[in-house]
């Protein structure tokens, strides 16, 4: 009898487990389905009623409750008035953020929200921009760059901030603008460009392991991570990578011209009060100081574009990118990224 009422209960268990993990694969499916299209979404927050609300918090804790009730009643009177009135006459300040990876990554979302700013825009509006990046590749953050001079093609005033770091590829970035505010321990310059990457040549012989490559024209590859790596391809990187600097100086130098190009394109950087002596930005304020002043003369409104793909892509997207870099270090054999 004890056996009977063992084994039905581990039947009973297995039968449970069983409808449990169908259950569970149907509302994976499910879900799945739900997520099968593109959300986009362009999100507006305006800055003003935040900083309206933080204040309204603490007086309501520091005033005596007739004075507070006399604040409120106020505030709400103006958030009426605005609401029905508009405020059309007033500056406007779009708020943007980027915060860069080594792909700056970031630039599929931010050439969204420079094109939907620009399609509202006027001359006596500005767009400010929150930017914390260590650089990355040239092409990435060129094009990043690239974005940013959008706004200075159609004479919208633009005004980056750097709280943390924009070193490098972040600076390229940063350089763009009209102005440039820096905390005074924030990271900034950093122009110069490196690349690197490991040669297993020898270790390859070592293991009597043959390594061939075939191109179609004399530079198709330069440096090599498997083959024996010639003076005359190793002179020809250089050469690229020094090319890429100077692109990178004039660059610099075309929107700040300024700079001491010289001086400040040694590949250092410089902490935000030491930058603003080398005039690489020209005021030093965060941007929690400048957003807060800007509120009480200017309608804020902080613009973040997202666009969630629908899993199956972003599962193709994360088998691409593996198996892209596996080929480009291995099998493709690329020459590494030039990185700023």
């Amino acid at each position: 009898m004890n056996d009977f009422f063992l084994h039905y209960g581990l039947f009973l268990a297995e039968a449970i487990t069983i409808v449990l993990a169908i259950g569970a694969i149907i509302v994976l499916v499910v879900r799945m389905r739900g997520q099968s299209s593109e959300q986009e979404k362009l999100e507006v927050k305006k800055l003003n009623a935040r900083y309206e609300d933080m204040a309204l918090a603490l007086k309501s804790e520091l005033l005596p409750d007739n004075e507070f009730k006399k604040v409120l009643k106020e505030a709400k009177k103006h958030r009426k008035e605005t609401a029905k009135h508009g405020s059309s006459a007033k500056k406007r300040l779009f708020v943007l953020n980027f915060d860069g990876d080594i792909k700056a990554s970031a630039v599929s979302n931010l050439r969204e929200e420079v094109t939907a700013v620009l399609m509202v825009a006027r001359s006596d509006d500005e767009v400010f921009l929150r930017l914390n990046s260590s650089g990355g590749m040239v092409h990435a953050y060129g094009l990043a760059a690239s974005q940013l001079a959008r706004f200075r093609t159609r004479n919208i005033p633009l005004t980056i901030a750097v709280d943390k770091v924009a070193a490098s590829g972040g600076y390229m970035m940063a350089c763009v603008a009209n102005r440039i505010l820096a905390a005074p321990f924030s990271i900034l310059g950093s122009i110069g460009v490196i690349a690197q990457l490991p040669n297993f040549s020898r270790v390859l012989k070592k293991n009597d392991i043959d390594y061939e490559q075939f191109t179609a024209g004399e530079f198709k590859r330069t440096v090599t991570m498997f083959g024996e790596n010639t003076d005359a391809a190793r002179a020809k990187f250089r050469e690229e990578i020094e090319e890429t600097h100077r692109l990178f100086k004039n660059f610099v130098h075309e929107f700040r011209p300024s700079l001491d190009i010289a001086k400040v394109s040694t590949g250092e950087h410089w902490y935000g009060t030491q930058a603003l002596d080398l005039k690489l930005v020209d005021q030093l304020q965060t941007s929690d100081d400048y957003l807060l002043e800007q509120s009480q003369t200017a309608d804020v409104f902080e613009i973040i574009y997202t666009l969630r793909k629908p899993w199956s892509a972003r599962l193709s997207s994360l088998v691409h990118d593996v198996a892209g870099t596996l080929r480009s270090k291995v099998t493709h054999n690329a020459t590494p990224d030039h990185l700023i």
